[in-house]
């Protein structure tokens, strides 16, 4: 699988504590979403850490094309149907 499977066209919005690591689905498999469960064993992909810097929410990728890693950079707008 080199291209990762659309969970959502819009972002996924997580409220985070402070100095704890989440570990984003780059593969788009995860039936946690936006969190890994293991479903990328196989694929090629890969969770990618993410530390919060402080509490409150943040919006993690749903679409997996974000250039920005694991938070939304508006890239599910620009993908086709």
């Amino acid at each position: 699988m080199s291209t990762p499977k659309i969970a959502q066209r819009s972002p996924m919005p997580v409220t985070v504590e402070a100095g704890k690591t989440y570990y984003w689905c780059s593969c788009g498999e995860s039936k946690t979403q936006p969190f890994c469960d293991g479903a990328h064993k196989g694929t090629g992909f890969s969770p990618v850490a993410y530390t919060a810097e402080k509490d409150g929410p943040v919006y993690f990728c749903g679409c997996k094309h974000s250039a920005n890693g694991a938070l939304c950079d508006g890239a599910h707008k620009t993908l086709p149907e």
